[in-house]
Order: structure tokens, then C-alpha cells, then sequence
């Protein structure tokens, strides 16, 4: 039996969750913007006082690799590494819109699902673009990831054969320009630590494990510093 702490930090939403053989202990959330710094090490410190467990009892540590927020992405590596590198266990690193797209999956599909429905999370980049993968419904690839702009005939030609699940914080700003009667839009669907953990289990039982000293985050886009006018080389 694994025991298995999550991590999830790609977005503003910070999210620990602590499971063991694939069945949630416990979860703490927040959605305040940058909280990640503050709050990780508190929430993990919580899940685990919660399970009634030692960081020396974990099997792994899950974290979301991306893509996703640049300093997001460093601040939940930069701990899950800590983590392994001082108990010993080993590291999980999990595909975020997979994460989100098993997610969806596990509360939405019946038994015997006819399988015409394909699940695509879309995380916000800026304007019109997003981080995007489409996905069947039992999270195997139909599109890889990439980052794509969006306009009024993205998709069409899935759109034409397959009903789509667009949800995420990037699915937003596509609803009103993604106009087809196979386009549907789900609310309220962030990444989130408990939908990461029956991919962590997973990635445990095939033994999927990352190496510390070479495991980065898949920005999936170079980071881009910022400089603001007043700051620029005065005259």
C-alpha cells in the first residue's frame, strides 16, 4: 500500500493531498491569489497531521509538473524535491491536465459510456491563448499539449465527429468564440491535488519514478521576465 503526498501548484490554486492506496486521506486547498509560497508547507504539514502521518512514512511525493505558472511550477517542485531528498521516498511528477482531465472523468462518465465524449482542460496563458491537450474519456491522448491560440474554428474538425468537454480557467475565454452545438463548457474546474491521485497511484505501481537531481517543471513556454517602463534605463 503507497502512501502518497500530492502536490499541486500550476495555477493560483495552492492544493495538498495526502492518499494512500489510491483513496483520499485528506486535502487542503486555498485559491488566493500567490499563496503558494505561504501556504504549501502549512497545507502539507495539515494533511499529514490529519492522516496521522510522519514524512518518514511517505512512499512518494506527487508533484504537477506542468504546464502551468512559471513560479508556480518552481514553488511546488522546489518542496516536493526537498521532501524525497530528506525522507528518502521516491518522486511522482504528474501530467496537470491529465491530472485535471481524470478529474472530470471520475465524477462525470457512467459505466459503459459510449466514449463519443473527449475532455479537454485548458489552463489560461494570456489573451487568447491557453495550454491545452484533448483527452478520451478514460485519459488516454487524442491531442498532445501545446499552446494554442484560440479562435472561432479551433477544433472544428474534432468538433464535426466528437462531442468536447472544455473546462478549466482557460476554457473561459473560449466560450464565446468556440460557437458549435458539440462544444460544451464546464464551470467551476481547477487543478486540483485530489484529481492527481489516481495518477500518482498509478505512476507508483509501475514504479514511474523521476530523478531529483534532473526533474524540472514542463513550462511548455520559455519564461518571460518583465521589466516595468519606470524601471527601464533612465536617460
Amino acid at each position: 500500500m503507497a502512501l502518497i503526498l500530492n502536490i499541486e501548484t500550476s495555477t493560483r490554486v495552492c492544493s495538498v493531498s495526502l492518499a494512500r492506496n489510491g483513496e483520499l486521506i485528506s486535502l487542503k486547498e486555498s485559491r488566493d491569489e500567490k499563496s503558494h509560497a505561504t501556504l504549501l508547507t502549512l497545507f502539507i504539514e495539515e494533511v499529514l497531521s490529519s492522516g496521522k502521518c510522519e514524512i518518514s512514512e511517505l512512499d512518494a511525493v506527487a508533484v504537477s509538473r506542468g504546464p502551468g505558472s512559471y513560479t508556480g511550477l518552481r514553488i511546488g517542485v522546489s518542496i516536493a524535491k526537498g521532501i524525497v531528498y530528506g525522507s528518502g521516498c521516491k518522486l511522482l511528477g504528474i501530467n496537470t491536465l491529465q491530472a485535471m482531465a481524470s478529474g472530470v472523468a471520475s465524477k462525470s462518465f457512467p459505466s459503459g459510456h459510449s466514449g463519443n465524449v473527449l475532455l479537454c482542460p485548458m489552463i489560461d496563458a494570456r489573451r487568447m491563448e491557453v495550454f491545452m491537450a484533448i483527452y478520451t474519456h478514460d485519459i488516454r491522448s487524442f491531442r498532445d499539449i501545446s499552446a494554442e491560440i484560440i479562435h472561432s474554428g479551433s477544433f472544428s474538425d474534432i468538433l464535426s465527429e466528437y462531442q468536447i468537454w472544455f473546462f478549466g480557467d482557460g476554457a473561459g475565454k473560449c466560450r464565446n468564440v468556440i460557437n458549435h452545438h458539440n462544444a460544451i463548457f464546464l464551470n467551476d474546474i481547477e487543478p486540483s491535488a485530489a484529481s492527481m491521485i489516481a495518477l500518482s497511484e498509478k505512476a507508483f505501481q509501475e514504479q514511474k519514478f523521476e530523478d531529483i537531481a534532473y526533474f524540472e517543471p514542463y513550462y511548455l513556454k520559455d519564461f518571460i521576465a518583465t521589466i516595468p517602463g519606470k524601471n527601464v534605463f533612465p536617460g
